[in-house]
């Protein structure tokens, strides 16, 4: 069976590091250790102290990690995700 994805309005911003739009940071050391998910485009923020987070959002599904590129999508119900750039581009149009 075919099914056609259900048109609704969401707000998104691309992650840009400084915008605080994340939910909090946590480790780059512990993502790698737990293995949590693939780092390779992960965005990795440097702070002062020189210790490397990764920024992240936190969903039903639990804590997702922003990789580079990433929109976060909030839908009218609060609840939010993330989409890669390519899969955006390709689902949402500009309102």
């Amino acid at each position: 069976m075919k099914y056609i994805r259900v048109s609704f309005e969401v707000e998104a911003l691309q992650y840009e590091v400084g915008k605080n739009i994340e939910d909090g940071c946590e480790s780059w050391s512990d993502v790698v250790i737990h293995g949590w998910i693939q780092t390779d485009s992960l965005v990795k923020i440097t702070r002062e102290n020189g210790k490397i987070v990764c920024p992240y959002i936190n969903t039903r599904r639990g804590r997702l990690f922003i990789q580079e590129g990433d929109y976060i999508i909030t839908e009218a119900d609060g609840s939010r995700h993330l989409c890669s750039e390519a899969v955006f581009q390709s689902r949402f149009t500009p309102n």
